[in-house]
C-alpha cells in the first residue's frame, strides 16, 4: 500500500515564493510596540538570514540623530509618527545625511495616495500601511532587491530522514525525478551526504566530479563550474553527485553550501537537497532555509523520538512556513511491531502527506538497476504516490487525480447525452 493523504489541502500548498534578502544591512526605528513586535518576528524569518539588521525605539527622531555623524546602511526602516507634517520634515532631515544607494522604508498608519506620493517623490522606497504582518515586512524587504523583470529564483526541496535507513535517499531521488520527468519541470537534485552518498548509484551515474570540487573551492563557485560539475540525467534533470569516497575528511562550516545554494537558485527552478541524518551547523542551516522541507521517518520509537525532535527544534526557525512535509516509509515490515501512523502523527504534531508501504523486490531491484521507481514498475502504488508528492511540493494539482479524471470526461459525457 501506497498513499497520498491530504494532497489538495490548502496548508499543504507550496508556500509563497518570498526571494531570501541578500547580504545587506539594516536599520530599524520603531515607535510602538504593536509595530515592533511584529518587525521583530520577521526578522527571526529565515528569507532574513543574511541581513544584519538592528532595532531600535524612538521612530523617525531617532533615526535622523543616528545618522548625523554615521555612515547609513543599505536600508533604513522608520516608523512614521502620527503627523504627516512631521515626517515629511523629518525625511527631509534625514535625506541630508543618507550615503547614496541607499534605502527608506516608511512604515506607516495612514492608507493615504497622496502621502504615498509625496514620499516616493523624496526617494523613499517603500511605503507600509499598519496593520501588517511578519510575512508582509519580509516581503516588502525583499522586493528592494528584485526588479520587476527579475527571474524568480529556484525553490529549494530539503529531505531529511528521522533516522538513518528510512529511505529519505530514495524519496529525495524520486521525487527529483518526478519533478523533472513527470512534472516537466528542471530539476537539480543534490546529494549532500559526500562521505556514502547514493545519488549516483540511484541514477546509474559515475562522474568524475560533483558537489565536492564546489564545496571545496566557493571562491570558484559560479553558474559556469555547477553547469560542468551538473551530471544529465534527462532533458531536465541535473545530478550534482556525492564522491562517496573515504579519502578526506568531509568537516564543513555552516555556511559551507551557501553559495552552491545560492547559484542553483539563479539557474534552476527547483533544487532538490539530500541531506544526510546528522545535526550540524550546515544541516540544520539547510532545513531552515529550505522553501519546503520533507522528514521521512519509518513507524518505530526512535523515528517517532527524532522526528518531533526535529520539528520541535525548526518551529522557531521557521515560524512563518507551513510544518514539514511528513512521509512515513516501510509501512508493513513483517514482524516488525509497528506504531500506528494515526499515534505517530498525533505525537509528532504533523498530518503524514504520504505513506509508503514496505516493498522490498521493487525498491531493492529498483536499486541495484539504477532505476526509480516508475521506471522498474510504473503501475506500482509507490510511482503514483511520489507523482502526488512531487505535485503537492510544486504546488500543483495532484496529476494523478487530473489524468484519472481526463480519462473519465469521454465516458461521462456519452452517459450524459444519452440520459438526455
Amino acid at each position: 500500500m501506497a498513499e497520498i493523504i491530504n494532497a489538495q489541502a490548502p496548508a499543504g500548498a507550496a508556500s509563497e515564493q518570498i526571494d531570501p534578502v541578500p547580504r545587506i544591512s539594516m536599520q530599524v526605528f520603531c515607535d510602538s510596540e504593536e509595530i515592533g513586535a511584529v518587525v521583530d518576528s520577521a526578522l527571526k524569518d529565515r528569507r532574513m538570514a543574511k541581513t544584519h539588521s538592528k532595532q531600535h525605539m524612538g521612530g523617525s527622531v531617532a533615526a535622523v540623530e543616528a545618522y548625523r555623524g554615521a555612515a547609513t546602511p543599505n536600508v533604513i526602516v522608520i516608523e512614521a509618527p502620527k503627523s504627516r507634517d512631521t515626517l515629511i520634515d523629518q525625511l527631509d532631515q534625514l535625506a541630508h545625511y543618507c550615503d547614496p544607494g541607499t534605502k527608506v522604508v516608511v512604515l506607516g498608519h495612514a492608507n493615504d495616495i497622496s502621502l504615498y506620493r509625496d514620499l516616493m517623490a523624496r526617494g523613499v522606497s517603500e511605503y507600509l500601511v499598519a496593520p501588517f504582518g511578519p510575512v508582509d515586512f519580509v516581503r516588502a524587504i525583499s522586493r528592494l532587491y528584485r526588479g520587476p523583470d527579475a527571474k524568480p529564483l529556484g525553490r529549494v526541496v530539503a529531505v531529511i530522514g528521522a533516522k538513518g535507513g528510512v529511505g529519505s535517499s530514495t524519496v529525495a531521488h524520486n521525487i527529483a525525478w518526478t519533478m523533472a520527468t513527470k512534472l516537466d519541470m528542471a530539476t537539480v537534485i543534490a546529494d549532500c551526504d559526500l562521505p556514502f552518498g547514493t545519488a549516483g548509484l540511484d541514477y546509474n551515474q559515475d562522474p568524475p566530479q560533483g558537489i565536492a570540487e564546489a564545496v571545496f573551492a566557493p571562491d570558484r563557485v559560479d553558474a559556469n563550474l555547477i553547469e560542468r560539475l551538473l551530471s544529465k540525467c534527462g532533458d531536465k534533470l541535473g545530478l550534482l553527485a556525492a564522491p562517496a569516497t573515504l579519502e578526506r575528511q568531509y568537516d564543513f562550516t555552516e555556511t559551507s553550501f551557501d553559495t552552491i545554494i545560492d547559484v542553483l537558485r539563479q539557474t534552476t527552478p527547483w533544487i532538490v537537497l539530500d541531506v544526510p541524518h546528522q545535526w550540524s551547523g550546515w544541516t540544520r542551516r539547510q532545513l531552515v532555509g529550505a522553501d519546503e522541507l520533507v522528514i521521512v521517518a519509518t513507524p518505530d520509537l526512535a523515528s517517532l523520538r527524532n522526528a518531533k525532535n526535529i520539528v520541535d527544534n525548526l518551529k522557531s526557525a521557521r515560524p512563518h512556513d507551513h510544518p514539514p512535509k511528513l512521509v512515513v516509509n516501510g509501512v508493513g515490515l513483517p514482524k516488525r511491531p509497528e506504531i500506528s501512523i494515526g499515534d505517530f502523527c498525533k505525537t509528532v504534531g504533523l498530518e503524514a502527506v504520504a505513506t509508503i508501504a514496505h516493498d522490498a523486490k521493487t525498491f531493492g531491484g529498483a536499486a541495484n538497476n539504477g532505476q526509480m521507481i516508475a521506471e522498474a514498475d510504473p503501475k506500482n502504488p509507490a510511482a503514483q504516490t511520489f507523482l502526488s508528492l512531487a505535485s503537492l511540493l510544486a504546488g500543483r494539482a495532484d496529476v494523478r487525480q487530473a489524468r484519472k479524471a481526463g480519462l473519465l470526461d469521454p465516458i461521462m459525457s456519452r452517459l450524459q447525452r444519452r440520459s438526455a
